[in-house]
Protein backbone atom coordinates (compact mmCIF):
# COMPACT_ATOMS: atom_id res chain seq x y z
CA UNK A 1 0.00 0.00 0.00
CA UNK A 2 1.66 3.37 -0.94
CA UNK A 3 2.08 5.78 2.01
CA UNK A 4 0.71 8.62 1.92
CA UNK A 5 1.83 12.24 3.80
CA UNK A 6 -0.41 14.81 4.97
CA UNK A 7 0.70 18.00 2.79
CA UNK A 8 0.35 20.34 5.92
CA UNK A 9 2.74 18.62 7.95
CA UNK A 10 5.58 17.73 5.01
CA UNK A 11 5.17 21.23 4.08
CA UNK A 12 5.86 21.99 7.98
CA UNK A 13 8.92 19.92 7.76
CA UNK A 14 10.32 21.09 4.27
CA UNK A 15 10.57 25.00 5.81
CA UNK A 16 11.86 23.79 9.00
CA UNK A 17 16.12 24.37 9.61
CA UNK A 18 16.98 22.26 12.63
CA UNK A 19 18.10 24.96 15.32
CA UNK A 20 19.42 24.45 18.70
CA UNK A 21 16.78 23.38 21.06
CA UNK A 22 14.05 23.28 18.67
CA UNK A 23 13.40 20.24 16.29
CA UNK A 24 13.36 16.96 17.33
CA UNK A 25 12.76 14.24 14.75
CA UNK A 26 10.84 10.70 15.84
CA UNK A 27 11.82 8.35 12.48
CA UNK A 28 14.12 8.18 9.47
CA UNK A 29 11.09 9.76 7.19
CA UNK A 30 11.06 13.22 9.14
CA UNK A 31 14.68 13.55 9.60
CA UNK A 32 14.94 13.11 5.63
CA UNK A 33 12.61 15.52 4.99
CA UNK A 34 14.55 18.06 7.09
CA UNK A 35 17.72 16.79 5.25
CA UNK A 36 15.64 17.27 1.65
CA UNK A 37 15.30 20.78 2.55
CA UNK A 38 18.74 21.50 4.64
CA UNK A 39 21.17 24.20 2.49
CA UNK A 40 24.22 23.09 4.81
CA UNK A 41 24.80 19.99 2.33
CA UNK A 42 26.05 22.14 0.08
CA UNK A 43 29.47 24.15 -0.49
CA UNK A 44 28.65 27.41 0.60
CA UNK A 45 25.47 26.42 2.06
CA UNK A 46 23.58 27.91 -0.50
CA UNK A 47 20.79 25.11 -2.21
CA UNK A 48 19.64 21.99 -0.75
CA UNK A 49 17.72 19.05 -2.56
CA UNK A 50 14.42 21.58 -2.27
CA UNK A 51 15.86 24.33 -3.94
CA UNK A 52 15.28 21.96 -7.25
CA UNK A 53 12.61 20.02 -6.60
CA UNK A 54 9.87 22.61 -5.46
CA UNK A 55 6.97 20.76 -3.58
CA UNK A 56 4.39 22.63 -5.26
CA UNK A 57 5.26 21.73 -8.46
CA UNK A 58 5.68 18.16 -8.18
CA UNK A 59 8.93 18.15 -6.43
CA UNK A 60 10.34 18.98 -9.97
CA UNK A 61 11.24 22.52 -11.74
CA UNK A 62 10.01 25.24 -13.49
CA UNK A 63 13.35 26.10 -15.38
CA UNK A 64 14.97 24.18 -18.11
CA UNK A 65 17.90 23.64 -15.86
CA UNK A 66 17.94 24.36 -11.99
CA UNK A 67 20.97 26.54 -10.77
CA UNK A 68 23.55 24.76 -8.18
CA UNK A 69 25.51 26.79 -6.07
CA UNK A 70 27.13 30.23 -7.41
CA UNK A 71 24.13 30.08 -9.89
CA UNK A 72 25.97 27.43 -12.26
CA UNK A 73 23.38 25.81 -14.12
CA UNK A 74 22.77 21.82 -14.78
CA UNK A 75 23.08 19.98 -17.43
CA UNK A 76 19.28 18.38 -17.79
CA UNK A 77 15.93 18.82 -16.86
CA UNK A 78 15.08 18.53 -13.13
CA UNK A 79 12.90 15.51 -12.71
CA UNK A 80 10.41 14.86 -10.13
CA UNK A 81 11.63 13.38 -6.78
CA UNK A 82 7.55 11.87 -6.44
CA UNK A 83 6.51 8.29 -7.56
CA UNK A 84 10.25 7.29 -7.44
CA UNK A 85 9.61 3.94 -4.86
CA UNK A 86 9.01 1.57 -7.48
CA UNK A 87 11.67 2.50 -9.50
CA UNK A 88 14.94 0.42 -10.72
CA UNK A 89 17.16 2.99 -12.42
CA UNK A 90 17.53 6.80 -11.63
CA UNK A 91 18.61 9.97 -13.10
CA UNK A 92 17.64 10.25 -17.12
CA UNK A 93 20.80 8.29 -18.11
CA UNK A 94 19.96 5.22 -15.36
CA UNK A 95 23.51 6.17 -13.58
CA UNK A 96 22.05 5.37 -10.09
CA UNK A 97 20.53 1.95 -9.72
CA UNK A 98 19.20 2.89 -6.37
CA UNK A 99 17.13 5.49 -4.28
CA UNK A 100 19.86 5.87 -1.96
CA UNK A 101 22.62 6.33 -4.59
CA UNK A 102 20.51 9.00 -6.47
CA UNK A 103 19.37 10.33 -2.96
CA UNK A 104 24.06 10.97 -2.77
CA UNK A 105 24.45 11.98 -6.12
CA UNK A 106 23.43 15.91 -6.14
CA UNK A 107 25.20 16.34 -3.07
CA UNK A 108 28.93 15.66 -4.47
CA UNK A 109 27.91 17.21 -8.05
CA UNK A 110 29.91 20.20 -8.93
CA UNK A 111 27.05 21.57 -10.80
CA UNK A 112 24.47 20.92 -7.94
CA UNK A 113 25.49 21.27 -4.40
CA UNK A 114 29.12 20.79 -5.10
CA UNK A 115 30.24 19.33 -1.13
CA UNK A 116 32.01 16.24 -1.13
CA UNK A 117 30.45 13.85 0.75
CA UNK A 118 33.29 13.46 3.68
CA UNK A 119 32.44 17.15 4.26
CA UNK A 120 28.84 16.85 4.76
CA UNK A 121 29.14 14.23 6.89
CA UNK A 122 31.51 16.56 8.92
CA UNK A 123 29.44 19.24 9.16
CA UNK A 124 26.14 16.89 9.99
CA UNK A 125 28.41 15.15 12.83
CA UNK A 126 29.14 18.85 14.07
CA UNK A 127 25.56 19.91 14.02
CA UNK A 128 24.23 18.79 17.57
CA UNK A 129 20.24 18.59 16.12
CA UNK A 130 21.44 16.30 13.48
CA UNK A 131 23.81 14.21 15.53
CA UNK A 132 21.36 13.59 18.28
CA UNK A 133 18.88 12.52 15.74
CA UNK A 134 21.15 10.14 13.71
CA UNK A 135 21.97 8.52 17.22
CA UNK A 136 17.72 8.34 18.46
CA UNK A 137 16.55 7.20 14.87
CA UNK A 138 19.68 4.81 13.90
CA UNK A 139 21.80 4.42 16.56
CA UNK A 140 25.09 5.36 14.97
CA UNK A 141 26.60 9.52 14.26
CA UNK A 142 25.75 10.43 10.97
CA UNK A 143 27.74 8.42 7.99
CA UNK A 144 26.90 8.57 4.28
CA UNK A 145 24.88 5.34 4.05
CA UNK A 146 22.66 6.40 6.91
CA UNK A 147 22.20 9.93 5.32
CA UNK A 148 21.27 8.32 1.92
CA UNK A 149 18.64 6.33 4.18
CA UNK A 150 17.10 8.84 5.56
CA UNK A 151 17.34 10.78 1.97
CA UNK A 152 15.58 7.55 0.43
CA UNK A 153 12.74 7.17 3.12
CA UNK A 154 11.72 10.72 2.47
CA UNK A 155 11.65 10.46 -1.28
CA UNK A 156 9.83 6.66 -0.88
CA UNK A 157 6.88 8.24 1.20
CA UNK A 158 6.27 10.84 -1.76
CA UNK A 159 3.69 9.18 -3.50
CA UNK A 160 0.36 9.86 -5.20
CA UNK A 161 -2.38 7.86 -6.48
CA UNK A 162 -5.50 10.09 -6.10
CA UNK A 163 -6.11 11.44 -9.19
CA UNK A 164 -9.32 11.79 -11.78
CA UNK A 165 -8.08 9.05 -13.21
CA UNK A 166 -7.35 6.47 -10.61
CA UNK A 167 -11.32 7.25 -9.24
CA UNK A 168 -12.20 6.28 -12.82
CA UNK A 169 -10.26 3.40 -12.77
CA UNK A 170 -11.74 2.14 -8.48
CA UNK A 171 -14.95 3.19 -9.21
CA UNK A 172 -15.87 4.09 -12.48
CA UNK A 173 -16.15 8.34 -10.84
CA UNK A 174 -16.90 10.16 -13.78
CA UNK A 175 -17.27 13.38 -11.68
CA UNK A 176 -13.07 14.69 -12.22
CA UNK A 177 -12.68 12.52 -14.97
CA UNK A 178 -14.58 14.44 -17.68
CA UNK A 179 -15.33 12.67 -21.25
CA UNK A 180 -12.60 14.69 -22.81
CA UNK A 181 -10.03 12.64 -20.67
CA UNK A 182 -11.97 9.19 -21.03
CA UNK A 183 -11.35 10.26 -25.40
CA UNK A 184 -7.74 10.96 -24.34
CA UNK A 185 -7.34 7.56 -22.38
CA UNK A 186 -9.05 5.63 -25.57
CA UNK A 187 -6.10 7.80 -27.55
CA UNK A 188 -3.22 7.06 -25.12
CA UNK A 189 -3.95 3.22 -25.63
CA UNK A 190 -4.50 2.97 -29.39
CA UNK A 191 -3.91 5.63 -31.96
CA UNK A 192 -1.46 8.00 -29.62
CA UNK A 193 0.67 4.69 -29.30
CA UNK A 194 1.65 6.26 -25.65
CA UNK A 195 1.08 2.79 -24.00
CA UNK A 196 3.82 1.16 -25.91
CA UNK A 197 5.87 3.18 -23.60
CA UNK A 198 4.13 4.34 -21.00
CA UNK A 199 2.37 1.68 -18.84
CA UNK A 200 2.72 0.26 -15.23
CA UNK A 201 1.35 2.22 -12.03
CA UNK A 202 3.47 4.75 -12.60
CA UNK A 203 3.82 5.29 -16.22
CA UNK A 204 7.18 4.62 -16.48
CA UNK A 205 7.48 1.51 -18.88
CA UNK A 206 9.28 -0.60 -16.18
CA UNK A 207 12.15 2.35 -16.70
CA UNK A 208 13.38 1.61 -20.15
CA UNK A 209 15.51 3.68 -22.13
CA UNK A 210 14.35 5.19 -25.47
CA UNK A 211 15.51 7.13 -28.18
CA UNK A 212 12.91 9.51 -29.07
CA UNK A 213 14.91 11.49 -31.70
CA UNK A 214 15.65 14.26 -29.25
CA UNK A 215 19.35 13.22 -30.59
CA UNK A 216 21.13 14.46 -34.10
CA UNK A 217 24.94 14.83 -32.82
CA UNK A 218 24.51 18.62 -33.55
CA UNK A 219 22.36 21.11 -31.48
CA UNK A 220 21.23 18.26 -29.14
CA UNK A 221 24.36 16.35 -28.87
CA UNK A 222 23.53 14.75 -25.13
CA UNK A 223 24.59 11.01 -25.23
CA UNK A 224 21.88 10.17 -22.92
CA UNK A 225 22.33 6.23 -21.70
CA UNK A 226 25.49 5.55 -23.81
CA UNK A 227 27.75 7.75 -21.26
CA UNK A 228 26.90 5.25 -19.03
CA UNK A 229 26.87 2.35 -20.92
CA UNK A 230 29.27 2.86 -23.18
CA UNK A 231 27.36 1.40 -26.19
CA UNK A 232 26.51 3.35 -29.35
CA UNK A 233 23.16 1.57 -29.80
CA UNK A 234 22.41 3.61 -26.65
CA UNK A 235 22.78 6.98 -28.30
CA UNK A 236 20.25 9.76 -27.31
CA UNK A 237 18.48 7.03 -24.89
CA UNK A 238 16.72 8.24 -21.99
CA UNK A 239 14.84 6.79 -19.09
CA UNK A 240 11.19 6.93 -20.05
CA UNK A 241 9.89 8.94 -17.27
CA UNK A 242 6.84 8.56 -15.68
CA UNK A 243 3.39 10.49 -16.24
CA UNK A 244 1.98 11.41 -12.44
CA UNK A 245 1.37 14.81 -12.12
CA UNK A 246 3.08 15.75 -15.60
CA UNK A 247 1.00 18.80 -15.53
CA UNK A 248 3.26 20.24 -12.92
CA UNK A 249 6.54 19.25 -14.13
CA UNK A 250 6.67 21.92 -17.14
CA UNK A 251 9.24 21.90 -19.30
CA UNK A 252 9.81 18.37 -20.37
CA UNK A 253 12.05 16.08 -21.90
CA UNK A 254 15.24 15.69 -20.51
CA UNK A 255 16.67 19.00 -22.24
CA UNK A 256 13.53 20.79 -21.09
CA UNK A 257 12.44 22.27 -25.14
CA UNK A 258 8.92 21.81 -24.94
CA UNK A 259 7.11 24.43 -22.39
CA UNK A 260 3.80 22.77 -22.45
CA UNK A 261 2.04 18.91 -22.86
CA UNK A 262 0.87 20.08 -26.12
CA UNK A 263 3.79 20.67 -27.54
CA UNK A 264 4.98 17.18 -26.57
CA UNK A 265 1.98 16.20 -27.84
CA UNK A 266 2.40 17.75 -31.03
CA UNK A 267 5.97 16.67 -31.23
CA UNK A 268 4.87 13.07 -30.98
CA UNK A 269 2.27 13.30 -33.19
CA UNK A 270 4.92 14.20 -35.96
CA UNK A 271 8.68 14.64 -34.95
CA UNK A 272 10.20 15.09 -38.09
CA UNK A 273 8.45 18.69 -38.04
CA UNK A 274 10.76 19.52 -34.95
CA UNK A 275 13.81 17.22 -35.53
CA UNK A 276 14.03 15.95 -38.92
CA UNK A 277 17.59 14.93 -38.96
CA UNK A 278 17.51 12.82 -35.48
CA UNK A 279 19.82 10.15 -35.20
CA UNK A 280 18.74 6.81 -34.05
CA UNK A 281 15.31 7.48 -32.92
CA UNK A 282 12.82 4.57 -31.78
CA UNK A 283 11.07 3.15 -35.12
CA UNK A 284 7.71 3.29 -33.22
CA UNK A 285 8.15 7.45 -34.25
CA UNK A 286 8.82 6.50 -37.27
CA UNK A 287 5.62 7.85 -38.99
CA UNK A 288 3.25 10.37 -38.36
CA UNK A 289 0.76 9.43 -35.60
CA UNK A 290 -2.66 11.40 -37.37
CA UNK A 291 -3.68 12.95 -34.65
CA UNK A 292 -6.52 15.26 -35.23
CA UNK A 293 -6.59 18.86 -33.14
CA UNK A 294 -9.45 17.00 -31.44
CA UNK A 295 -7.68 13.96 -30.18
CA UNK A 296 -4.18 16.07 -29.45
CA UNK A 297 -6.34 18.18 -26.86
CA UNK A 298 -8.02 14.97 -25.63
CA UNK A 299 -5.11 13.24 -24.71
CA UNK A 300 -3.57 16.60 -23.07
CA UNK A 301 -6.92 16.12 -21.08
CA UNK A 302 -6.20 12.75 -20.30
CA UNK A 303 -2.29 13.56 -19.22
CA UNK A 304 -3.63 16.32 -16.04
CA UNK A 305 -6.19 13.63 -15.19
CA UNK A 306 -2.88 12.30 -13.93
CA UNK A 307 -2.28 14.76 -11.27
CA UNK A 308 -2.67 14.22 -7.90
CA UNK A 309 -5.99 15.89 -5.96
CA UNK A 310 -3.89 17.25 -3.42
CA UNK A 311 -2.39 19.76 -6.12
CA UNK A 312 -5.81 21.06 -6.99
CA UNK A 313 -5.10 24.43 -5.90
CA UNK A 314 -1.79 23.97 -8.76
CA UNK A 315 -3.20 22.05 -11.65
CA UNK A 316 -4.28 23.51 -14.71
Amino acid sequence: MRVFLKIGLVLLLWQCHPKQNTVVYSNSQELGAALFNEPLLSRDSSVSCASCHLPQFAFADTSITSKGVQGRLGNRNTPSAMNLAEHTSYFWDGRAETLEMQALGPISNPLEMDLPLSSAIRRLKSHPIYREAFYKIYGEAPNALLLSKALADFERSLETSDTPFDRYMQTNDTLLFKSAAQRGLEIFNTKGKCFDCHFGSDFTGNDRFKNIGLYNQKDLNDPGRAAITGNSKDLGAFKTPGLRNIALTAPYMHNGMFKTLYEVVEYYNFPDKKVSNAIGRDPLLNQPLGLTEQEKTDLVSFLESLTDLRFKSTAP
